[in-house]
């Protein structure tokens, strides 16, 4: 984000730098199917994801969403165990088994959670204006991530290809892209009894993972 020096305090997020906070999900085609956008920098993801429940997200009955450890793990959003290996290079991409339930199902849910990191990452080579600070007026600044989305889907549905990506010039040097914070910054959640009925559910998917496994 640009914004002015009276402005900047809400966006300033734990790197210092200026941005907004927006928060996507998507499926397994690596479509998305919702944005939430236009959060100041220093918002936390449980006020953003709190925010997008109140004004009409939604979980489908009997399912849930995978989410990276920067959020609570409820029975709505099933996050990985803390304290153990959950990123796919931590197990040396399929070299390293897993040693207990836990660590069976952060690898299981990173290799599932894969996809809505190589969206995101698509998205940004697409629209390497994500990274950086615009001159447009912040209501506009803000709608820039959700119509780099619908351009993503619109592409998607075309079949468009995304290998090209990795052949392209820099139209933008990535000497300007802004420094910004990793995804997995652990938060507080209020809700305890959500908490302890998520852990429950994931307690139960996880051992039952192990037993087959075993």
């Amino acid at each position: 984000m640009t914004v002015t020096p009276d402005k900047a305090a809400p966006f300033r997020n734990r790197k210092g730098t200026l941005s907004q906070n927006f928060m996507v999900a998507c499926d397994f085609d690596l479509n998305f199917t919702f944005i939430s956008c236009g959060w100041e920098g220093s918002a936390t993801e449980a006020r953003v994801l709190q925010s997008a429940l109140n004004r009409g997200f939604r979980v489908p009955e009997g399912k849930f969403y995978l989410v990276d450890g920067g959020y609570a793990n409820t029975t709505s959003f099933l996050a990985p165990y803390r304290g153990v290996r959950h990123h796919l290079k931590e197990f040396g991409h399929g070299r390293h088994q897993p040693q207990n339930y836990k660590e069976l199902f952060n690898l299981r849910h990173a290799v599932l959670r894969n996809h809505v990191e190589r969206a995101i990452g698509i998205l940004k080579k697409r629209f390497p204006i994500l990274r950086v600070g615009t001159f447009h007026q912040i209501e506009n600044q803000v709608k820039i991530p959700a119509g780099a989305a619908n351009f993503h889907n619109i592409i998607r549905m075309h079949k468009g290809d995304d290998n090209w990506l990795d052949n392209q010039p820099n139209n933008i040097p990535p000497t300007e892209f802004v420094d910004l914070p990793d995804d997995n910054h652990h938060q507080h959640d209020s809700n305890q009894e959500n908490n302890i009925l998520g852990d429950n559910l994931r307690d139960g998917i996880a051992r039952r993972m192990w037993d087959d496994f075993q």
